[in-house]
């Protein structure tokens, strides 16, 4: 009998187109001979279900069930193809967890810990794990710039704590430029981490749990048209994605080894793609994103056709590791 799969996808932060193409992508490539598969869209407004016609068929929240042509449909299992919130922050994890719906995606707590940039370099920190000097701010604390900039030098990097896709970061380079570049951060989170610079060799690195055992994936070199790896170079191609990536051997095993302790430090599941700077031999962590991308241009679908595994199976893994 075919499992019912829902596939999320939307959510509630400025990565919600993302996060259609995603889940579109993996509407596409799951096998129809496995699976009875629901698109499932979130909103802050609603949640429905997406029939082949764009009909939509609300869902009952109090057990994630829906009716159609007078049938209850429950689901077996989720694939969560949220970016930001509520399915990368831990909100839609901790909902199936209550309901006991198998899901893709790592654990609430993990998600949650992940999606705040401060608190996971924080956590790490004790295990070894090297990163950029940092300074945080909360919204209405006072912005001393002079004594940010001592801090963390220039350039530095202003980033909003808790968003992807590159929304809300910026590049600065003089001092009287940052207390801007911090309120565009506020604009996407109340919470801001402002870093420094580290020059170096951008690699990403997709971490997945792959029939039943963690695989770390080719890694791949960031290589971007602009100044730093912002939304027109992830998304509206103005960056190389090097697979596999341009570096050492020596690089390459320390990055493995170093990504690979961090998922099972973290005690994650399912899908991660992390980014680090490599300051000669040695990686410096950025972030770890626990929905990334699954579009075909994506860099952790194309890391796993670099590995040999095609988007069906590398989606078909997901559920079956969740269903285990």
């Amino acid at each position: 009998m075919k499992k019912n799969i829902a596939i999320i996808m939307g959510g509630h932060s400025s990565e919600h187109d993302i996060s259609i193409k995603s889940g579109n992508v993996v509407y596409r490539h799951l096998s129809r001979e496995k699976y009875q598969i629901f698109r499932v869209h979130i909103t802050k407004e609603k949640w429905v279900y997406w029939d082949d016609t764009e009909q939509e068929h609300p869902i009952d929240k109090s057990d994630f069930s829906v009716i159609v042509d007078g049938s209850k449909i429950h689901f077996d299992c989720v694939f969560n193809a949220i970016h930001g919130t509520p399915g990368e922050d831990g909100l839609m994890q901790a909902y199936f967890e209550l309901l006991g719906i198998p899901q893709t995606s790592c654990d609430h707590y993990q998600a949650a810990l992940t999606f705040n940039k401060r608190d996971l370099l924080s956590t790490l920190k004790p295990y070894g794990i090297k990163c950029a000097k940092s300074h945080y701010l909360n919204s209405g604390d006072a912005i001393n710039t002079g004594e940010i900039i001592k801090k963390v030098g220039l350039p530095c990097f202003v980033k909003a704590n808790r968003a992807g896709s590159s929304y809300g970061i910026s590049k600065v380079y003089k001092e009287e430029d940052l207390e801007k570049a911090v309120q565009k951060s506020f604009q996407e989170d109340d919470q801001v981490l402002i870093e420094s610079f580290l020059e170096g060799t951008e690699v990403s690195v997709g971490v997945i749990t792959y029939k039943g055992k963690v695989k770390v994936l080719p890694l791949t070199e960031i290589v971007s048209e602009n100044d730093f790896f912002d939304y027109n170079a992830k998304y509206l191609g103005q960056s190389q994605e090097i697979t596999p990536a341009r570096i050492t051997a020596t690089q390459e095993k320390n990055v493995v080894q170093l990504a690979e302790k961090i998922y099972k430090t973290l005690g994650l599941k399912g899908y991660t793609r992390s980014e680090f700077i490599l300051l000669e031999d040695e990686p410096y962590l950025l972030e770890v994103n626990t929905t990334p991308g699954l579009t075909e241009e994506s860099i952790l679908p194309q890391q796993a056709q670099v590995a040999g595994i095609g988007l069906e199976e590398l989606f078909d893994s997901a559920i079956e590791e969740a269903l285990r």
